[in-house]
């Protein structure tokens, strides 16, 4: 009988916390820790992580949905927008669709051709402008999408509604605060930082209304 050697493979390490301000900014380069407690640090550790593991759960969402329905980012965005379009009794043109999904005219021709050759789409004339068209979305398919994706989404809501409504808009209030805080708009990778904390003086470089 051969003998079999012990498994020999070296216990992982383990896997740093990569959200917490200690591994990603462990001198305090990116922000500053001025009044914040351990106890504060750890809560934050925990909410950065905890975030982190909405966007996984997201984008394994996003992933299935696409595996699914046999379609790509652009369409499913698309199928989604003429859905509330559809619920909301709003016409969906292509240039409504062009705007919602910030892409080219052209590129959203490309996009309703393959929909539509897909079936998933029909094209109609518009009711009162007879130079538009208005973009409709298959009964079969809208039932699809509805039945998978568009339930699994709304599995959010549950969530949601087990708050009280004070935690609610504490809720909506950080989420905002957050999203205002890491916003591209007017951003210059190549100015000089402010300091943490510090929004950048009126006409320095880094500011939307001044520079040079």
């Amino acid at each position: 009988m051969t003998r079999r050697e012990p498994d020999q493979t070296p216990e992982p390490e383990t896997l740093p916390a990569v959200y917490s301000l200690a591994a990603s900014d462990p001198d305090a380069e990116l922000v500053d820790r001025t009044g914040l407690t351990e106890r504060d640090l750890a809560q934050i550790d925990a909410l950065m992580a905890a975030l982190a593991h909405l966007r996984g759960a997201e984008q394994k969402l996003a992933d299935a949905s696409l595996r699914y329905m046999e379609l790509g980012e652009s369409d499913m965005r698309a199928l989604h927008f003429l859905i509330a379009c559809e619920s909301t009794g709003t016409l969906a043109t292509p240039g409504a669709i062009a705007q919602a999904l910030e892409i080219s005219t052209a590129s959203t021709t490309k996009l309703l051709d393959r929909l539509e050759r897909a079936g998933h789409i029909r094209r109609r004339r518009h009711p009162t402008d007879r130079r538009a068209l208005v973009i409709g979305i298959e009964p079969s398919t809208r039932a699809a999408a509805m039945r998978t994706v568009g339930a699994q989404q709304a599995r959010r809501v549950l969530a949601a509604g087990r708050l009280r409504p004070e935690e609610r808009d504490i809720v909506i209030g950080f989420l905002e605060d957050m999203a205002e805080e890491i916003s591209v708009d007017g951003l210059d990778w190549a100015a000089e930082p402010a300091e943490p904390g510090e929004p950048a003086e009126p006409g320095e470089p880094g500011d939307a209304d001044g520079g040079p």
